[in-house]
């Protein structure tokens, strides 16, 4: 049965009901399932957004009846909403148009016979029955062989353009699924389903997979270009705050502090130094146990004195929390009896031995949200430690079989991709409620939706090498594009790195000029040299600090710190754009530049904002690089050299250069 009903399209047939409802300006919302009832949360999307749209109901040859050798008229159903239109046939395939009927994604479906008259008897959308109302679903829309992809978060790869790539669903230490992509036919598409799953965007066909859901559930957005549907999108999913004044500057940070002492005296030495230092980060295992969510007296004795002198310094802090529990935490009981831990399906609940065996904080759970934010408020917020760094926020399981947790709101394997959102919301809210009205979390992972809380995802633990650090670009670029604008890395990779090393110092000083550029300007890593330090159980890592690694190494950190900020008045007016529509701050060539075919191919260069062409050298041994010109002027940053746009040019790239040019 097809049918129009209260502004939108309904389809029932075999037991499935199908909802098509229009979304936002420009979009179209789509939801499916074999359940007595649809799944009520909306997950990334705000239920306010949706509302009537404009339907009809007639007969007409399809091209969704078409594709399956069907050439009789068909009922077919039509939404409208803004710049987009989506059709359903009486056999339930859909079909979506932009502006003057231009096709944009269609569903593929074979259940009868396909163009050679082979009867595969393929749906385009698939149920298997799992467990109770839960099913293994599959999506099958059309493929185009020109189009491009773009987005989908933070994935280990140098692709990107993600046509031809297949995307595990889920959440791992440095990879962050964020299920929304632009495409270059002129839509983007937000898989809005948190389930553990994954998508091929196959030359064939586009499948997406969710291993254990209730429901299919997907949001398409029309629009003339990238920006104007990239703008709906977050419009849609919620915006970033205004990044604080702190964000814009230096951050310095190493694996790890072990002291106080250690950490203060690190911050004097770069005042001594005339450095400016935006913030200073204490990084993990300075507690007492995991779950104790509080500092160890032992090395860190007067956390409201340390915080005072930072602040006297102009430096904020930063620290690390985790949200593990020990089976030794003086939480661990009370969290247990009452259910605020992540649970397993079967055997023991040790989810993690780092080094104790613990659990993790179930952040879906709101009681267990109240009771994490109670202990952060009492033994950092009112100690005047109030930045926090959401380390293990996938959250990292010893073993990532997402089929052994449940969370209060579900198994992980329907609901697991969402955690890292569950885990910003207890900080966003709690710091709001304390009156901070901008809050920004360091954040290991996200999902759609998480930039409204303030989500800042760095790269995870990544490896110190050249190879690495090309992926990374391309991280960052796609992470902008599936909707979170902060974001950064840690300079120089975080595995590895030894200090008189030539070939880290190379890679240092290039990713370190790259940095400036990028949203947040924060150095980290695990460097080789540490030290033991006695009673603890990490002791402090190698010297990380900019003055580390020799003279000229300094010289060119100081460089791009003094760059850095006088870029700040610039970098204010983007953050503000990024808030007030959700523009991403490092931005693909054809984001800004769309008629241009070459933009949309230029893998390894980004617009910073939109006045900014940068071009990281992440090539070992690399003394200049080739650098495509979209079109208008553009001038040298460091040579003050004009160049006319809509031309390849090769630039000059010595150790102490990163190509960028302004546009005129």
């Amino acid at each position: 049965m097809l049918k129009t009903e209260e502004g939108k399209i309904v389809y029932r047939y075999g037991g499935e009901t199908v909802w098509l409802e229009a979304f936002g300006q420009n979009g179209v919302r789509v939801r499916s399932t074999q359940n007595a009832a649809f799944d009520t949360r909306h997950w990334a999307l705000d239920p306010k957004d949706a509302h009537p749209g404009k339907t009809e109901l007639f007969c007409a040859e399809s091209d969704a009846a078409k594709s399956y050798g069907d050439t009789d008229p068909v009922q077919v159903a039509r939404l409208t909403n803004g710049s987009i239109a989506a059709s359903m046939d009486a056999n339930g395939v859909i079909c979506f148009t932009g502006k003057n009927g231009k096709p944009l994604l269609k569903e593929c479906a074979r259940r009868l016979c396909d163009e050679v008259g082979m009867a595969l008897g393929i749906g385009p959308r698939v149920y298997k029955g799992e467990q109770s109302n839960l099913f293994r679903t599959e999506v099958r829309f059309c493929a185009n062989a020109d189009e491009k992809i773009f987005g989908m978060g933070q994935y280990q790869q140098h692709e990107l353009d993600l046509k031809g790539c297949v995307l595990e669903l889920a959440q791992r230490n440095s990879q962050v699924s964020v299920p929304f992509y632009l495409s270059s036919l002129g839509y983007g598409f937000l898989w809005n389903n948190p389930a553990i799953g994954e998508v091929a965007f196959g030359k064939n066909y586009t499948q997406w997979v969710a291993q254990k859901t209730g429901q299919i559930d997907y949001l398409v957005i029309a629009g003339d270009t990238p920006a104007e549907i990239h703008r709906e999108y977050m419009q849609l999913t919620g915006l970033p705050p205004m990044m604080p004044e702190y964000g814009l500057g230096f951050w310095q940070c190493k694996l790890r502090y072990a002291s106080q002492q250690e950490l203060l005296g690190v911050a004097r030495r770069y005042r001594q130094l005339g450095i400016p230092l935006d913030v200073i980060v204490c990084d993990f295992f300075h507690w007492t146990c995991e779950g104790d969510f509080q500092f160890d007296p032992a090395y860190w004795p007067d956390p409201e004195g340390m915080c005072r002198e930072l602040a006297e310094m102009g430096i904020r802090l930063m620290v690390s929390v985790w949200p593990t529990v020990s089976i030794h935490s003086k939480n661990y009981l009370q969290m247990a009896e009452n259910g605020l831990l992540t649970r397993t399906e079967r055997g023991v609940a040790d989810m993690m031995n780092m080094p104790d065996k613990v659990s993790f904080f179930d952040a879906t759970n709101p009681e267990a949200r109240q009771f994490v934010w109670q202990q952060i408020k009492q033994n950092y917020w009112d100690k005047g430690a109030r930045l926090y760094w959401l380390d293990v926020a996938e959250p990292e399981y010893g073993s990532y079989d997402f089929d052994l947790y449940r969370y209060q709101l579900g198994p992980s394997m329907e609901v697991g991709n969402s955690y890292p959102r569950f885990y910003l919301k207890v900080f966003y809210e709690g710091m709001t409620a304390a009156g901070e009205p901008a809050p920004l979390l360091l954040s290991r992972s996200a999902w759609a939706g998480s930039a409204k809380y303030g989500a800042l995802v760095w790269s995870g633990d990544i490896i110190s090498s050249f190879e690495c650090f090309d992926r990374q670009v391309k991280a960052g670029i796609n992470m902008g594009i599936a909707g979170i604008p902060w974001w950064t890395t840690d300079i120089g990779g975080f595995h590895g790195g030894k200090g008189e090393n030539p070939l880290f110092r190379e890679l240092f000083c290039r990713w370190f000029a790259w940095a400036c550029f990028c949203p947040v300007m924060r150095l980290h890593g695990n460097r080789q040299g540490g030290h033991d330090v006695p009673g603890t159980i990490y002791g402090s890592g190698g010297d990380n600090e900019i003055y580390s690694f020799g003279e000229e190494v300094f010289a060119i950190c100081k460089k791009y710190i003094a760059l850095r900020e006088s870029l700040r008045p610039y970098l204010r007016k983007v953050m503000e754009k990024a808030h007030t529509d959700g523009s991403p701050i490092m931005q693909p060539l054809f984001y800004a530049y769309p008629k241009d075919t070459v933009c949309w191919s230029v893998e390894d260069e980004y617009l910073f904002g939109p006045e900014y062409l940068v071009a990281p050298v992440t090539v070992q041994g690399a003394a200049s690089r080739k650098v495509y010109l979209p079109k208008g002027e553009w001038q040298c940053i460091h040579t003050g050299t004009r160049y006319p746009g809509g031309q390849w040019i090769e630039l000059p790239a010595p150790i102490d250069v990163i190509p960028v040019l302004k546009k005129i």
